[in-house]
């Protein structure tokens, strides 16, 4: 025998499904990324070894987000730091060898920002190096590494780096990245002969002490 449900039951279950569906929570979307951008500074340009380099900057919009600075060159290496409530941070990185450097920062991508990179930051490390300059009475002779010395060669002569190395050197303000071109100094304590020209454009003296990034 077939049991019969009572007409008001049957309406019942025909409505509930959708009573459900009215009641169910709808789902949020996804947060919408905002475009962010680095900044990235650093507290000196030129630098003797050993000496530690402030590295700060700020990720926008503000709040907590993951950064990393990505530092290139002879001691490079990696930093990261969560910023700040306002997006700030600041970084420490010791500069132990010579070289010049680039560094870079850059925004993670997270829930909220887009990953996005500063412009980069170059910094030179210097070393002190006794030097003395050489050239007149040499004039028109050969070079060890090749081509003739003249009253306008730039350049400077070292007893082991390789030939055409660049070196930047820098005294009392004034710098100028110059080859290796020729071999010596010949006397005792000296690191570097500049020629005539290199000598011109850094003012500097007879001999004396310059920085060096080699």
């Amino acid at each position: 025998m077939r049991y019969l449900l009572p007409a008001t039951l049957v309406a019942a279950a025909a409505i509930m499904p959708g009573i459900g569906a009215a009641n169910a929570k709808p789902k949020r979307p996804a947060p919408k990324r905002a475009d962010a951008g680095v900044s990235l500074h650093v507290s000196r340009h030129n630098v003797l070894t050993g000496s530690d380099l402030l590295v700060r900057g700020r990720v926008r919009p503000g709040g907590p987000h993951r950064v990393k600075v990505v530092v290139r060159g002879p001691s490079g290496g990696l930093l990261t730091q969560m910023t700040d409530r306002r997006g700030g941070f600041r970084m420490h990185w010791g500069l132990h060898a010579t070289g010049i450097y680039e560094l870079r920062a850059y925004g993670v991508h997270d829930r909220r920002v887009t990953g996005s990179r500063s412009v980069s930051r170059r910094v030179t490390v210097y070393r002190p190096a006794a030097a003395s300059y050489y050239g007149p009475g040499l004039y028109g002779g050969a070079l060890a590494c090749g081509g003739t010395l003249h009253p306008g060669t730039l350049g400077v002569a070292h007893k082991t780096l390789p030939c055409g190395t660049k070196v930047r050197l820098r005294y009392r303000g004034r710098s100028i990245t110059v080859p290796v071109v020729d071999r010596g100094p010949y006397v005792a304590g000296r690191d570097f002969d500049l020629t005539a020209a290199t000598r011109d454009r850094l003012h500097f003296p007879s001999t004396g002490v310059v920085l060096s990034s080699r």
